[in-house]
């Protein structure tokens, strides 16, 4: 697992951003301001249903 926490390319510029993680499996996300409160751990597929839900502003 790639223990690296970033950006993720989906935040904005302000302050309501997400940081992600990549695995062999998904990717967990977390919040960049609270990062001691955990994080929401994907599986391939369901990161990338989310990540279609979020592109289409469902989310």
């Amino acid at each position: 697992m790639n223990s690296m926490w970033h950006k993720s390319t989906y935040s904005s510029g302000g302050t309501n951003c997400v940081e992600t993680r990549e695995h062999e499996h998904g990717a967990d996300l977390r919040d960049s301001q609270h990062p001691g409160l955990g994080f929401l751990s994907f599986g391939a597929r369901e990161q990338s249903v989310f990540l279609a839900a979020v592109r289409e502003e469902k989310l």
